[in-house]
């Protein structure tokens, strides 16, 4: 089977400038040791605040080093998943994930200020803040649930934004944001649509642009028993052929004409076409059918009524309707 050529990548994000890595880098790791040194030097610095008491001074280097290192941490591993959004792989890290990281060093930071502020062990605080956790957690428990599925859906990126998706078959448009509760899509008539994680979570996803933008679309036809199949399988491929000028379609592959069934009610023909894009995904459908109808009204082959059967993608019927005789 041929490939389609490539076409060309999109520009890619340039670079970080010199002077924006190390505004990257070097800051929190210059607040890192300055904290420590705080930390070290606390004593000495009572000569310079004497009104403030050593243990003030040593908690609020305590403190200062918690969020240095947190800010460190976190800047790192976004440095570290920015290295490979721009380094050309396929799939894009997710950057919920660093937003997540970063939540979660930053709230240790926190409780751990919260220990040494109140002078109780971090055991002690840990526990008192399981059980507030446990009692929110309870009450926003729907929201709670948006928010673990969003964070399951960053991590493991079905879908991207850009991406052409299909929910359960019902739903299909364009992701256009993913959020921590919601994701959001544009449909193909433009209707602006807010779906919770959670709901997207359960529903079958069929992502139309992954693993790349292409796919092959199906359409089934049945045509009576009176047309034989040599010359049904020549003017179906005569009336693909002609659709495949298409803009939407893939000039590089060709359509494929098969007989896949003999019932009482006809013989029903497939046609398989590539789409370069979901987003041409009507107009190529528009495009081959109509090229099917002036092919066999030309040759006087649908006198009968035919039943149309249009498909996308494997097994999946869109639409199933009968097309009355020509007059």
């Amino acid at each position: 089977m041929n490939i389609p050529p490539k076409k060309k990548r999109q520009q890619e994000t340039p670079a970080p400038t010199l002077g924006q890595r190390l505004s990257f880098s070097l800051w929190p790791l210059i607040s890192c040791v300055v904290s420590v040194l705080f930390y070290v030097f606390h004593g000495q610095m009572r000569t310079l605040l004497p009104s403030v008491p050593v243990s003030t001074l040593h908690n609020v280097a305590a403190i200062t080093i918690f969020y240095s290192f947190s800010w460190l941490m976190a800047r790192s591993f976004r440095a570290f998943t920015l290295r490979q959004r721009t380094g050309g792989g396929r799939r894009k890290a997710p950057k919920l994930l660093s937003e997540l990281v970063s939540v979660t060093l930053f709230t240790i930071a926190t409780m751990l200020a919260v220990s040494v502020l109140i002078g109780k062990s971090s055991g002690g605080v840990l526990a008192s803040s399981g059980l507030i956790i446990a009692i929110l957690g309870f009450a926003i428990r729907n929201v709670l649930a948006d928010v673990l599925s969003g964070i399951a859906l960053g991590l493991e990126a079905p879908f991207r934004i850009g991406d052409w998706v299909a929910f359960d078959t019902v739903t299909t448009g364009r992701v256009i944001e993913i959020g921590w509760r919601t994701t959001r899509i544009l449909t193909a008539d433009d209707t602006y649509m807010i779906l919770p994680n959670s709901q997207i979570s359960r529903q079958m996803l069929t992502n139309y642009s992954a693993p790349r933008k292409y796919y092959q679309a199906t359409i089934q036809i049945v045509l009576g028993h009176d047309v034989p199949v040599t010359q049904a399988r020549t003017l179906l491929k005569e009336a693909a052929k002609r659709a495949q000028d298409n803009p939407g379609m893939v000039e590089t592959q060709k359509s494929i004409v098969r007989a896949t069934l003999y019932s009482p009610e006809g013989i029903t023909y497939t046609i398989r076409y590539w789409v370069s894009n979901f987003a041409f995904d009507m107009e190529c459908r528009d495009a081959v059918l109509t090229a099917i109808d002036e092919t066999l009204r030309k040759h006087e082959v649908s006198r009968r009524g035919t039943q149309v059967k249009l498909v996308l993608g494997q097994d999946k019927v869109v639409r199933g309707e009968q097309v009355p005789p020509p007059a």
